[in-house]
């Protein structure tokens, strides 16, 4: 990181080349006489990654300095590329319960699993038979009984033995060397308590689960973000001072934070930009006549504000880089099949 975000934010009051508006008529290129030489060192200079807020499952970062090809395409690695393990195929021996087949087998294939994607392969193909290294096997066996002395109960827990069904009572039966590599770190759905159907006494599930490595390409079910997406950061210009009777009004038509009202060095009150990240761009103050010379409402074209929510195969902060490497590889899968493509035609020629 070249400089921090603060700078940044100064540096592109000076660069409107960097600058699109709200309308849909901006876009690079746009501008005569906008550069469009690429440098190593300007854009060394210009990249810059800042995490705003981190959570057990949200990250929150800003992307800066790159081109949106290049932000979008991270954003779709990380929803469609990057790998994780979810149940791929059920063997339904008995399920007598009021849902399909189908239906329990879709559920179960979509529980978010606690599997380091990492430690595994993919399966050679679909019909391939089942190893300890590409395959995890999960049993579901769950029946449905009355309580001894439970007449008088209305409350089904109190009533029934196992009335629900949670994603906890999947049970994982080790293969081969299995028991030992997950020591301490065995399979298990992320969230336990995910209700996946409801019994009554005499009904019963028994379920023979494989889970398998694959992408989100292949089935949302694969994919390891609930959300990824990122937007451009507003930016809000102040063409003149706005009049003092008019202040108040200006600064409700945008959402709490983003517009403040503080003294200049005369002590006059003055609104002020206070927060662009908090603006929707909701152009609520384009609908007033007074203040139609007085703001211009853009976004920066290179300041991306992504969020990213974990299902929870990964930590959020490690999704990003799983992205990265799966991008650099694809770039030196193009590199290869370039050089491959010149050698040939060197030797033709």
């Amino acid at each position: 990181m070249s400089r921090s975000l603060d700078d940044t934010r100064r540096h592109v009051q000076v660069l409107p080349e960097r600058i699109g508006a709200v309308g849909g008529s901006e876009f690079p290129g746009h501008y005569p006489g906008e550069d469009h030489s690429w440098s190593l060192q300007r854009f060394k200079e210009n990249l810059v990654v800042s995490v705003q807020r981190l959570t057990p499952s949200n990250i929150e970062f800003d992307l800066v300095g790159v081109d949106a090809s290049i932000a979008n395409a991270l954003r779709r690695v990380m929803i469609a590329e990057v790998p994780t393990v979810a149940i791929d195929q059920v063997y339904v021996w008995n399920n007598t319960s009021i849902m399909q087949d189908e239906v329990l087998c879709h559920r179960l294939g979509l529980i978010p699993l606690k599997i380091d994607p990492r430690t595994f392969q993919f399966k050679k193909s679909a019909h391939s038979p089942p190893h300890e290294s590409d395959t995890m096997v999960f049993d579901l066996r769950v029946r449905c009984d009355r309580r001894p002395g439970s007449r008088n109960e209305t409350d089904p827990k109190k009533m029934y033995y196992d009335s629900s069904v949670y994603t906890g009572m999947l049970d994982w039966t080790p293969s081969g060397e299995q028991s030992r590599k997950y020591k301490g770190k065995e399979p298990r759905p992320v969230d336990p308590d995910i209700l996946l159907v409801k019994l009554r006494p005499g009904q019963v599930v028994d379920m023979h689960c494989f889970a398998n490595k694959g992408t989100g390409a292949q089935h949302a079910k694969f994919s390891p973000v609930a959300t990824a997406s990122y937007r451009l950061l507003p930016h809000i210009i102040l063409r003149g001072p706005i009049p003092r009777e008019h202040q108040e009004k200006f600064q409700k038509c945008f959402p709490p934070g983003v517009i403040e009202i503080e003294e200049d060095e005369r002590g006059e009150p003055q609104c002020v930009v206070k927060n662009p990240r908090k603006d929707t761009v909701s152009r609520e103050v384009l609908r007033h006549p007074e203040f139609k010379d007085l703001v211009q409402l853009a976004r920066i074209r290179d300041h991306f504000i992504y969020n990213v929510e974990s299902v929870g195969q990964y930590k959020p902060e490690e999704l990003v880089p799983e992205a990265i490497k799966i991008l650099l590889n694809k770039v030196k899968e193009v590199e290869e099949g370039l050089d491959k493509l010149f050698s040939s035609d060197a030797d033709a020629a």
